[in-house]
């Protein structure tokens, strides 16, 4: 018997723009969501989400997160765990993973502002 595992191309994997963020998304993948996050400016909403933690691995870049409006400088190297029903929003030129435990559902995501600047 051959060893199990899920490949997803990169063809095959969803891509969106929103709210300044290009987001390259795997849905779920092992109970937890993996995303491809890239932006020149930062992600211009205010949201939070009710259940999943949200890791970003900083893979190039710099920027600030504002959480709970807290401003917390990241930069290339850095990992940033957020818990549940923190208000969530990023400036800056960053490349990012983020990691969502569990998978991100969108019902779950509360938009607090819709537009920072």
């Amino acid at each position: 018997m051959g060893m199990e595992y899920k490949l997803t191309k990169s063809a095959d994997i969803p891509r969106i723009e929103k709210f300044g963020v290009s987001l390259e998304i795997n849905p779920d993948v092992g109970g937890a969501g993996i995303v491809l996050v890239s932006t020149e400016t930062g992600h211009n909403q205010e949201f939070y989400h009710r259940q999943s933690t949200f890791t970003y691995i900083v893979l190039d870049g710099s920027g600030e997160f504002f959480l709970n409006d807290e401003a917390v400088e990241v930069m290339k190297g850095d990992v940033l765990s957020i818990p549940p029903n923190t208000r969530i929003y990023f400036k800056g030129k960053l490349q990012m993973i983020l990691i969502t435990t569990p998978a991100w559902n969108p019902q779950n995501e509360v938009q607090t502002k819709s537009s920072i600047w």
